[in-house]
């Protein structure tokens, strides 16, 4: 399929709160915008640890991941991150590696904001089925 690449904006959740309620001015909001390989493959968002320090997101743990080479590791887990694609957003967790790595675009953000990636063009796009709001499935038991 090749190499998709997006935008996405950061922003600090708690810092986003904190200025809804008049406790941070707006300018102080951390956020950043990035450009991230979209990785089917991958199951979580994953961001730099220079990205990280920057938006001043809180470490909840360590995750226990494995490469694409079979390798396995421990990495940080970050939480309180608001994730814009395409006018889009969602709240969700992210995996540390190494400064200056590529930010990834798993699946689990992926679905959140219900997004596509369209293997002709190589682009993200949001769900047609769903152009003007992400649609997300739940199954109901009665």
């Amino acid at each position: 399929m090749g190499r998709v690449m997006t935008k996405i904006k950061l922003t600090n959740f708690v810092d986003m709160e904190k200025a809804r309620e008049g406790l941070l001015p707006p300018d102080q909001v951390r956020s950043e915008e990035i450009e991230a390989l979209v990785d089917t493959g991958a199951t979580m968002l994953v961001l730099p640890a220079d990205v990280v320090q920057r938006l001043g997101v809180p470490q909840i743990g360590r995750r226990h991941v494995r490469y694409a080479n079979g390798q396995s590791a421990f990495v940080p887990w970050v939480a309180g991150l608001m994730v814009e694609i395409l006018g889009r957003q969602t709240n969700c967790e992210a995996l540390v590696e190494a400064a200056g790595t590529t930010p990834l675009l798993g699946q689990i953000p992926l679905e959140a904001i219900d997004l596509h990636v369209d293997p002709k063009s190589k682009e993200l796009t949001v769900n047609p089925a769903s152009p003007d709001a992400p649609l997300l499935d739940l199954l109901h038991v009665a």
